[in-house]
C-alpha cells in the first residue's frame, strides 16, 4: 500500500505536510512532545505528565493500522515535527475518538482546525457514524475549535472535569 500524505495549508498560510506515523517516527514523535507545553501534556493525556515516556509513543506508533491511525505533521519542507494527531476507532468500527497535540511555537496558525478537519475526513473515508473527542473541561481553545466545527458538548459520564465532544458523520 503506498503511503498517505496530505498537505494542509492553515489560515495564515502556514504549509503543512502530514503523513501516518511509522515505527521509525520514535525520535520526532519525542522530540514533538518535548516542545508542547506541560498545560497542552495534560490535557492530551490527561494527566499531568512532564515527559512523554518511550511506551507512550511505542503505543502511538505500535498500533493495529486498521483500528488505529497516528499521524505526525511537519512545517513544510523541513523535516520538523509540528503537531500530531489520532484517530483511534472502537471495536465495531462505529466511531472513532481523536486527539491533537500541536508543538507550543507552531499554536495559533490554525494547525488544530486544519488536522481536525482531515481526522474527519479520514473518519468519514472509513465509513464511521461519528468522531468523538473527550477534552479537559479548563481545554477551552479545544472546546471552541470542536464546537465550531460542528461537534455537540456533553459531560463526561462520570467524571465532571471532563466534556465529550461528538460530530454526526452520517448524512
Amino acid at each position: 500500500m503506498p503511503e498517505q500524505q496530505w498537505n494542509i495549508v492553515t489560515r495564515d498560510g502556514l504549509r503543512v505536510f502530514v503523513r501516518p506515523a511509522t515505527n521509525g517516527d520514535e525520535g520526532l514523535l519525542t522530540e514533538l512532545f518535548d516542545h508542547v507545553s506541560p498545560q497542552d501534556l495534560r490535557f492530551r493525556f490527561l494527566s499531568a505528565i512532564k515527559h512523554v515516556s518511550r511506551k507512550q509513543i511505542a503505543d502511538l506508533i505500535g498500533v493495529d493500522h486498521s483500528a488505529v491511525e497516528s499521524y505526525i505533521a511537519f512545517a513544510r519542507d523541513t523535516a520538523i515535527p509540528i503537531a500530531t494527531a489520532v484517530l483511534a476507532c472502537d471495536r465495531d468500527k462505529k466511531r472513532a475518538e481523536v486527539a491533537i497535540s500541536v508543538r507550543s511555537d507552531f499554536k495559533g496558525h490554525g494547525l488544530g482546525w486544519g488536522l481536525l478537519s482531515l481526522m474527519v475526513q479520514e473518519a468519514q473515508g472509513r465509513g464511521l457514524e461519528k468522531i468523538e473527542s473527550i477534552e479537559d473541561r479548563s481545554n477551552s481553545d479545544a472546546v471552541e475549535l470542536e464546537q465550531n466545527m460542528g461537534f455537540r458538548v456533553e459531560p463526561y459520564p462520570d467524571d465532571p472535569r471532563l466534556l465529550l465532544l461528538s460530530k454526526s458523520l452520517v448524512a
